[in-house]
């Protein structure tokens, strides 16, 4: 398309007095159409999370909040991408008004062995068996493909090394660590027994 993307940071666009998310976001609306860019909402089931029932005062004016939004997106002039990992989230008003939704799934096995190859370098010392066993077993999005390389490559550099097998093993325990589920890796001698 030849525009410019920008994000807008929710950090330093929601804020807790009243008034000051939507004049935040009007600003960057307005920003975008003047300046014929592509806006980028990214987790924006943060901004676009469903209406609650009215119980108290923070309900009323996060449903004031949810609705300037609902109506500045019905007269913007503009593209605005909105990324959500909860897409369920998000009020059903603003599903309306997307003109498209694109779900993304995560990498099968090969796309998953191509994106380790690609964070893990030409330098690393790491097995084919084991990128291999990785990519068929550990069912991870480019993102935590992306942590575990990166985590490995920290752990190489720690230990003053290449990144080798070893700290390859640990990154992908940490990030399933993380996620609270078992690392379904073959143990390291299971391995050995099928080179």
């Amino acid at each position: 398309m030849g525009k410019d993307l920008y994000r807008i940071d929710l950090s330093a666009t929601v804020n807790k007095y009243i008034g000051e998310t939507e004049k935040a976001l009007e600003r960057a609306l307005s920003a975008a159409e003047e300046l014929d860019i592509v806006l980028l909402l990214d987790e924006g089931d943060a901004l676009m999370a469903r209406r609650t029932d009215v119980g108290t005062s923070n309900d009323r004016y996060a449903n004031l909040e949810t609705n300037f939004l609902l109506q500045r997106i019905e007269s913007f002039g503009g593209i605005l991408l909105v990324t959500s990992n909860d897409a369920e989230r998000i009020d059903q008003a603003f599903s309306r008004r997307m003109d498209a939704s694109i779900i993304l799934r995560p990498p099968d096995q090969v796309r998953r062995e191509a994106i380790l190859h690609s964070h893990l370098g030409d330098d690393a010392e790491v097995s084919d068996a084991l990128i291999r066993d990785i990519a068929c077993r550990c069912a991870l999005t480019g993102g935590q493909i992306r942590n575990v390389a990166l985590h490995a490559q920290l752990l190489a550099l720690d230990s003053t090394s290449l990144l080798s097998d070893s700290a390859l093993r640990q990154a992908i325990e940490r990030e399933y660590r993380k996620t609270g589920t078992p690392c379904p890796l073959r143990s390291e001698r299971t391995l050995a027994a099928v080179r």
